[in-house]
């Protein structure tokens, strides 16, 4: 059974084309590294390049839709499984349950969401799937430095920033897939006197 990597990202077609021609990029070379894809199950924007560039290279795609996205014609018909869902909430957990892995692509509201939800479940012992941050051009970078903040001031704890990974290239995914699935999760709670 092949291995699916969650891959959380942009919707919009109105992006700078680099970011397209890196979730192609992505795509493929997750069927060249065994990998299928779990998505929202999108025809636009990244994530229809992503779905499509897998598909190309003979990959499964399995999306997850909610039926008010399929309705307007949103959805990658050509995906091998397309699974319809009512809502958001559905949506999520069953590309969380799917998922052997998770990345973050560059996106919105909606791939920030998803994304944290699954650092959540990491740091509550809930979710042990490797987390990824794909940082093309430096656009995670002041997410980043939050998360700094947020450990500087003690909103949480060094290991946190073990949950995740981060890479600035294609290749650099597969690799820190691999090095994310050995990081050990402590309680999330601090001891108080």
């Amino acid at each position: 059974m092949t291995k699916l990597l969650c891959v959380y990202c942009s919707s919009s077609d109105r992006l700078d084309p680099k970011y397209a021609a890196a979730a192609d990029e992505l795509g493929r070379a997750m069927v060249r590294h065994g990998w299928g894809l779990v998505y929202g199950g999108g025809k636009t924007g990244l994530m229809g390049a992503v779905a499509r560039a897998v598909k190309a290279e003979g990959g499964r795609v399995v999306g997850v839709i909610p039926e008010f996205m399929k309705a307007r014609e949103l959805a990658y018909d050509e995906a091998d499984e397309l699974v319809t869902v009512v809502t958001m909430r559905e949506r999520k957990l069953l590309m969380e349950t799917r998922a052997d892995a998770f990345v973050a692509l560059p996106g919105g509201f909606g791939t920030l969401e998803e994304i944290m939800e699954i650092l959540t479940l990491r740091q509550l012992d809930v979710v042990r799937k490797p987390c990824v941050f794909f940082n093309q051009d430096g656009f995670y970078d002041d997410l980043l430095r939050f998360f700094g903040r947020m450990l500087a001031e003690k909103f949480f704890k060094p290991s946190n920033m073990d949950l995740f990974r981060v890479t600035t290239t294609v290749p650099g995914v597969f690799t820190e897939i691999d090095a994310a699935a050995a990081a050990k999760v402590e309680p999330k709670w601090f001891e108080t006197r």
